[in-house]
């Protein structure tokens, strides 16, 4: 089997910052309010960007890390909630715009385990031979699915995208991989698509197409998916929690990442947080923050560390990678 590893990453953020100041005046809310039970301040929003634009413009910055010509990436995975549309996938669009006319491009959906959904997927194709150089993107225009009169799920989202560029190594980058889901708890964090609705239904049952959350059963199963992802990656490698120099976490919400930092007595330095400015971009919040740690040399060839993630489906996964 191939060795993997990450030999480039990029990300992007729209321009626009809307403080909790900001969304005070359009939603009930307030800085104190937000800030206490979620420790976000500001989040990005687009003006007008897709995402396709977005996921693009992390690419091509992975791109440009990776020193690589476009035409060199065998495959595209985007992962995302908010796809530009059904059809074409957005993997597509974005192949279109950098010009990677030799990649087979396809969309995944695991709302904000995606890129570790994604990352799990290049590294099968890779090892198996079938790739041997892979562009996975975690990419969200999550503002255009929130309901903007409920401040419990407005508060939380933002748009960016980010992404990382797998490729057939010598050495191995990614040292263990796990993921899992839960179905049954579907109903818990979900934005429907559109309503079953033709000549032959009896009765037509419309849908909103938002975001809707179960924050407290989010919560619950996030606090035993964290430990449980950080637990499986490492039990069959040669190394423990003291060998991590930093434990990405999908950034959703400070209580969680502390409650979590708590229960397995880990020192809440060792969890990289960039929440506070960008709040919860889904399948982009762990590409966004590796591109924020290399560009701030906060990794050097052979750190060690962990990604985990969790969210709607309800899903959850997490990596052992060497940088």
């Amino acid at each position: 089997m191939n060795n993997v590893k990450i030999i480039g990453v990029g990300s992007y953020a729209p321009e626009r910052v809307v403080t909790n100041f900001e969304l005070s005046e359009i939603v009930d809310t307030s800085d104190e309010w937000i800030s206490s039970r979620t420790g976000i301040k500001e989040r990005r929003i687009t003006e007008g960007e897709n995402t396709s634009s977005l996921a693009a413009k992390a690419a091509l910055g992975a791109i440009k890390d990776a020193k690589i010509d476009p035409l060199e990436l065998d495959l595209i995975i985007l992962a995302t909630t908010s796809p530009d549309s059904f059809t074409p996938s957005t993997a597509c669009l974005v192949q279109a715009i950098i010009g990677a006319d030799n990649a087979t491009c396809f969309d995944i959906g695991a709302a904000c385990s995606g890129f570790i959904y994604g990352l799990n997927v290049a590294t099968q194709f890779i090892k198996t031979g079938a790739a041997k150089t892979v562009l996975v993107i975690g990419a969200e225009v999550l503002s255009k699915i929130l309901d903007w009169e409920d401040r419990s799920t407005c508060v939380l989202f933002g748009d960016g995208a980010g992404a990382a560029i797998l490729k057939r190594s010598e050495t191995n980058g990614i040292l263990s991989i796990f993921t899992g889901s839960d179905g049954k708890g579907a109903e818990f964090l979900e934005c429907p698509a559109v309503s079953v609705k033709n000549p032959f239904v009896t009765k037509n049952h419309e849908k909103t197409e938002v975001i809707s959350m179960n924050g407290k059963e989010v919560f619950r199963f996030a606090v035993k998916a964290m430990p449980t992802g950080i637990e499986e990656v490492l039990k069959d490698s040669p190394y423990t929690i003291d060998d991590i120099k930093y434990i990405v976490p999908h950034q959703a919400n400070m209580r969680i990442i502390e409650h979590v930092a708590k229960k397995l007595n880990i020192d809440s330095s060792k969890f990289f947080i960039n929440l506070d400015r960008y709040g919860n971009t889904s399948a982009a919040t762990i590409p966004i923050a590796l591109d924020e740690m290399s560009k701030a040399g906060l990794l050097e060839s052979g750190d060690k560390i962990i990604i985990i993630g969790f969210g709607g489906g309800l899903t959850f996964g997490s990596a052992l990678i060497e940088w």
